[in-house]
């Protein structure tokens, strides 16, 4: 019976840690100062804009986005240093068709909407970034769509 009782225990304390290994929880505090986030929509992409402040380089990076169903990778931008940005391709630009196959690949693939592991609005985004060599996720809220320049 003490057999039995010990195997239960050892199932459920691993049960409990595997479960917390694998939970994806939002950070309260920012890993960066943010300034108003803001996107640029066009007929076939939809560009994210996260103005930085100020960003621990040493200790935070940050890895990519998740908004609007879509995931995106993050990079900052050359000309404007401390913005970083994301671009989601909704697959309605025009396609380059040509009888040499090396013309197409100007052509960008549809981005396929991904499961985003956290319940986020359409002026939301989740961004995942790295700090101490863990990932971790913040919500911002607020994104306003500007109109293109």
């Amino acid at each position: 019976m003490k057999y039995i009782y010990f195997l239960l225990s050892a199932v459920f304390i691993t049960a409990i840690f595997s479960n917390c290994a694998g939970n994806k929880e939002l950070q309260e505090r920012p890993p960066a100062q943010f300034q108003q986030a803001y996107f640029i929509s066009t007929q076939d992409s939809i560009k994210l804009y996260i103005p930085v402040v100020t960003i621990q380089s040493d200790r935070v990076a940050l890895d990519s986005v998740y908004f609007l169903g879509l995931r995106g990778t993050l990079q900052e931008e050359v000309q404007n240093a401390g913005v970083y940005f994301a671009q989601f391709y909704k697959g309605k630009q025009d396609l380059v068709m040509s009888s040499d196959p090396k013309d197409e690949y100007v052509n960008k693939m549809p981005q396929k909407a991904e499961k985003v592991p956290f319940e986020i609005q359409n002026d939301e985004a989740v961004i995942v970034f790295t700090q101490n060599n863990r990932t971790k996720y913040f919500k911002i809220t607020g994104i306003l769509e500007r109109s293109k320049e």
